[in-house]
């Protein structure tokens, strides 16, 4: 997993300061699972869903949610969630088209909507539209579309200002596990000897 991550991390002037790679660790580490998940699930309790998404109403959510004591949602179901709560966003078709669910979070920092998979896709010469697969898949491109859009977002910049919180903004706009990524970023910064 380690070359993937150095290879992305060259190729986008992450790697020329420890500020950068101590944040970009704690930001993949978190959106990823500790690097073991490159597909965001949809796993949503009921109440999960009414707190993540404006969109799910509380009568849609009653019915798609994971109730309190049920196994995990069905593949069906969660493929359904996403296409709602992503539908006509950034590129995305309608709930019908399957977009939500084809352009879900995926890589190690959770890549999401049409345009940021073309715009990914386009500057780094990988078919990310027609194969969305490979950035879930393939531990290359889940690192490549990680160093790409935190390329793209100026994050290398907010690393070296240090401003780790504008950058969980960045990525993730509600703030979601900014206790854990920045418990994730000291531990990046002792280990790689920032103080």
């Amino acid at each position: 997993m380690l070359a993937p991550i150095q290879a992305a991390c060259d190729r986008f002037s992450i790697s020329t300061s420890n500020l950068r790679v101590a944040a970009f660790l704690a930001q993949i580490g978190h959106e990823s699972t500790g690097l073991s998940q490159f597909a965001e699930s949809f796993n949503y309790s009921v109440a999960g869903l009414r707190a993540t998404f404006r969109r799910m109403t509380p009568a849609l959510a009653a019915t798609l949610g994971r109730q309190p004591g049920a196994p995990a949602l069905q593949l069906a179901t969660q493929q359904k969630i996403a296409s709602i709560v992503y539908a006509g966003q950034m590129g995305n078709g309608d709930a019908a088209s399957g977009d939500g669910w084809r352009y879900r979070g995926s890589g190690m920092l959770q890549l999401t909507f049409h345009d940021n998979f073309e715009a990914f896709g386009t500057a780094c010469g990988i078919d990310a539209v027609g194969n969305p697969d490979l950035v879930r898949n393939d531990p290359a491109t889940a690192a490549l579309a990680a160093a790409w859009f935190w390329f793209t977002n100026g994050c290398n910049t907010l690393a070296d200002a240090r401003s780790f919180d504008s950058i969980t903004r960045r990525i993730n706009p509600a703030m979601a596990g900014a206790d854990q990524r920045r418990a994730l970023y000291k531990a990046a910064c002792a280990a790689l000897g920032i103080v």
